[in-house]
Parts: structure tokens; C-alpha cells; sequence
């Protein structure tokens, strides 16, 4: 009996080295890049798209799922929302097929590997897709979006709403295909608080993920939540580790095998949000941000802030007031 256990998690180890590896080749699309691979050059979808649809878009499904191509595992840089109200969507999230049917949603969080093989899909409903930072604007917090469970790649992607919900539910996409529709620029700070206002809608139906877990999950919730409460302060990986009562590199390795990221960059994604909040939603200075976020010296935090979001805290915040 030892010997068919010890052989049944050398074939689970194996499948998951085999799949990690897999996912560091798939490539991450952004909007436009998205929608020129699959979509195909001259398709007058392309017309649907907007200046501003890179950062948010929100559509009747039957209008833009014309693809031309299927879509082989992939991430994309923004959460996609779909909303079947009739018809059958069908796509892959990880290595689980998700079919969605009458009145189901389904939300494919950024970062997550998603596919799709048919393309011939029919149905109708929304497609809503918006990047994550959308949602650190004026009216949301690091608090307020742990609570959406469907953000997470952790967490349960599908939604089926029940009858009462759906009206409200769709109310608010047709408000954000509008909002998206109707205006030259769309307003994100109305976006965001319709979107929001869904997402508690979509609250009340959503199921949250509930499983047995193994012991590196077990830990690397934990140091989630440590994160959550001390990365204004402590950004070392010892820290955290020390709290844990693991070693540094057992706490490293448990956090890349259940995430596929390593503790430094879960440490520096959410210093990160957190100085993106303080620019959205503070007029204090960069130096001052800095300190907040627990950097002593203005232009290391400036210079970390460059290397991870790829510009500078001033030029980011220019964005935002042309946004």
C-alpha cells in the first residue's frame, strides 16, 4: 500500500512540474493584442472598440464572440465577464471546461489561462472586460475586493443567479454598455462603482470555493493574509516566514507551487496596490507615498515603482487625471 501511495504522488508531482511548466510559456495578451490575434484584421467588430476600451468595455455578447480563430491557452492583462442569458458558452479556465448556460456568469480573472476552442458559440448576454486597476479608483480598497471571491484565479469562476437576481444584474450591464456605448470617453469612476455595485449583486449567488487543502495551501493563505495586514511596514520574505514558523525558502516554495509566483513578487505586487491606491485616491506627494508604503528613500520607491509597473509614480499619476 505505501509503495501504490508513494507511486500515485510521484505521478501527481510530475503532472504538476509538467503543467508549471506549460504555463510559463503561455503567453499574456493585452487588449488590442487580443482582439488583432483572434479576431482577424478585417473584422468590423474592430469598429466596436473605442480610444479608451483597453482600460474598459462592455458589449452585448453576440456583437464581438465573431472570433476567426480559436484561442489556445492564454492569459489576458484585464477580468473578462461574460452573462449567458440564453445559449451555451463553453471555454476552458486552467484545465477545467466551464459550460455556461441560461442566466450563468462567468468571470475570468486577469492573469488567469484560459482557452477557447469553439468558436462558433451561440448565445446572448454581455461581455464586460476591465482592467484591475479600474477598480482601485476613488470608491475601492484592498478590504473591498477580497471580498469577490469569482477576482481570484483561486476562487469559483461561475455564478448561476436566481430568478430574482437577474433583472437587477442585468440592469447594471446594460448601464455599463451605455456608459461604454453612449459617451465618448467612458467615465471610469461611474464604471467602477456600477461595477461594484454588480459585483455585490453577484454576491448573493456566488459559491465560494471549498475544498480540503493541502499544507502549502494552508500556508500560503496565511501568508496572504499577513501580507494584507503588514506590507505597509515589512517587505522582507524572513518576516513573514518567521510569523509562519517555516524556513524562507520552504515558505518561497510552497507559495510558487500553490501560486506559480514567488513570495518576493506577491510582496511587491501588493506594495504595489497599495501605493496605486494612495496615487488614485490622495493628493499626497510621491515622497510622502513612499513612506506610507514603508520606503525610507523617495527615489528607490521610485525606482521600484518603474521596475514593476513599467513608468514612474509621476507619469502614473498624470494617467490617472487624464483618465
Amino acid at each position: 500500500m505505501p509503495n501504490i501511495t508513494i507511486f500515485a504522488n510521484s505521478l501527481i508531482l510530475d503532472y504538476t512540474i509538467k503543467m508549471k511548466k506549460q504555463a510559463e510559456k503561455i503567453k499574456t495578451y493585452g487588449p488590442k493584442g487580443f482582439r488583432e490575434q483572434f479576431l482577424g484584421e478585417d473584422n468590423p467588430i474592430h469598429l466596436l472598440f473605442k480610444s479608451n476600451s483597453d482600460h474598459f468595455f462592455c458589449l452585448e455578447i453576440e456583437e464581438i464572440m465573431q472570433m476567426q480563430h480559436p484561442v489556445p491557452p492564454s492569459k489576458h492583462s484585464c477580468h473578462t465577464l461574460i452573462f449567458i442569458s440564453s445559449g451555451q458558452h463553453v471555454m476552458k479556465l486552467g484545465y477545467q471546461e466551464y459550460v455556461t448556460t441560461d442566466n450563468e456568469m462567468i468571470m475570468v480573472p486577469a492573469g488567469q489561462i484560459f482557452s477557447l476552442d469553439n468558436v462558433n458559440n451561440i448565445h446572448k448576454g454581455y461581455i464586460c472586460q476591465f482592467h484591475p486597476d479600474i477598480l482601485i479608483r476613488k470608491y475601492g480598497s484592498r478590504e473591498l475586493l477580497n471580498d469577490f471571491d469569482f477576482l481570484k484565479i483561486s476562487g469559483n469562476p461561475k455564478i448561476k443567479l436566481a430568478p430574482e437576481d437577474i433583472d437587477p444584474i442585468t440592469n447594471i450591464l446594460e448601464r455599463l454598455k451605455k456608459e461604454y456605448s453612449e459617451t465618448t470617453i467612458a467615465d471610469l469612476n461611474i464604471v467602477q462603482s456600477y461595477l461594484i455595485t454588480l459585483f455585490y449583486e453577484m454576491n448573493k449567488n456566488a459559491v465560494k470555493t471549498s475544498k480540503s487543502i493541502s499544507a502549502a495551501e494552508a500556508i500560503t493563505g496565511k501568508f496572504k493574509e499577513l501580507i494584507h495586514d503588514h506590507i505597509k511596514t515589512q517587505h522582507q520574505v524572513n518576516y513573514y516566514s518567521s510569523l509562519l514558523n517555516v524556513t524562507p525558502n520552504h515558505l518561497n516554495k510552497c507559495v510558487k507551487t500553490v501560486t506559480g509566483k514567488s513570495a518576493v513578487k506577491w510582496i511587491d505586487e501588493n506594495i504595489l496596490l497599495e501605493a496605486k491606491y494612495l496615487l488614485f485616491q490622495t493628493t499626497l506627494s510621491v515622497g510622502e507615498i513612499a513612506t506610507q508604503v514603508g520606503f525610507e528613500d523617495q527615489s528607490y520607491f521610485s525606482r521600484f515603482f518603474k521596475k514593476t509597473e513599467g513608468i514612474s509614480p509621476i507619469r502614473y499619476r498624470k494617467m490617472i487625471d487624464k483618465s
